[in-house]
């Protein structure tokens, strides 16, 4: 399943039924797991280990080095699981230090001219639309879309079953479970029908999006003060809610509003 224009490092790990199409290079220290497929022209270095069933097209750069200036030339790894995709032109860099490999779980979908940089943890279910960018050390919660044309600053969370919209500048946390849209960007509304469609029941997204009127859409106080306020209240035992809360109460950068 190799095609004869193919350049494979004979120390590289490859399953069987895996298919390495044309002018496809895999580096030493790559492990490819069983039934995935590079089409042609792709790209896999470093220490790089790829799941089962992942798909990469044509001009994808997988595993490269990181372009943080503080890299000194250590082993750095990257680690993919199942079934993702990696459209066109995707890149995809492995971790600054030994210690922290980039990190991407599993049926994820990264379209074409996607970025996630160095150091980046991505969940599972998320997607990448055309030219989204992570900057390095960003989280991406299970879930999470981030639409065209929209980047992340590094550092910066975006929590789970939230929904970045198209042209977005993000240099804040995205609180789980929100819409956020615009530059700079600002939180719009709950993601309701991501959430419907996610299996959440009617009582789970009024309780989300109560929380949202409490803690978006009043203005007159600080952000952390609402959220305490929030926090004393029989709201806060809904499990939702209480994440909302955890993940307010945990960023370093801030939380957009």
């Amino acid at each position: 399943m190799i095609h004869p224009t193919a350049i494979i490092d004979p120390t590289a790990e490859i399953a069987d039924g895996v298919e390495v199409g044309a002018y496809s290079v895999v580096s030493a220290n790559v492990k490819i797991g069983e039934g995935s497929v590079l089409k042609s022209h792709v790209v896999i270095e470093g220490h790089t280990t790829i799941g089962k069933n992942n798909t990469f097209f044509p001009f994808s750069a997988i595993g490269q080095v990181t372009q943080d200036l503080k890299y000194v030339g250590e082993p750095t790894a990257l680690i993919i699981g199942d079934h993702n995709t990696f459209r066109e032109n995707t890149t995809v860099h492995r971790g600054t230090t030994e210690e922290i490999p980039t990190r991407i779980g599993d049926h994820n979908l990264f379209l074409s001219y996607a970025h996630v940089a160095h150091d980046c943890q991505v969940g599972n279910h998320c997607i990448l639309s055309n030219n989204g960018t992570l900057g390095g050390h960003c989280q991406l919660g299970d879930y999470a879309i981030i639409s065209g044309l929209s980047g992340a600053h590094q550092f910066c969370r975006i929590g789970e079953h939230s929904l970045v919209g198209g042209c977005t500048k993000i240099v804040q946390d995205v609180p789980p479970f929100m819409i956020v849209d615009g530059s700079p960007a600002a939180v719009r509304s709950p993601n309701l029908v991501g959430l419907q469609r996610r299996g959440f029941d009617k009582k789970e997204r009024r309780s989300i999006k109560n929380a949202y009127k409490e803690l978006f859409l009043t203005k007159e106080n600080s952000l952390g003060a609402i959220v305490e306020e929030l926090a004393a209240t029989d709201a806060a035992n809904e499990p939702h809610v209480a994440r909302l809360i955890e993940f307010i109460r945990s960023s370093e950068r801030g939380v957009i509003r």
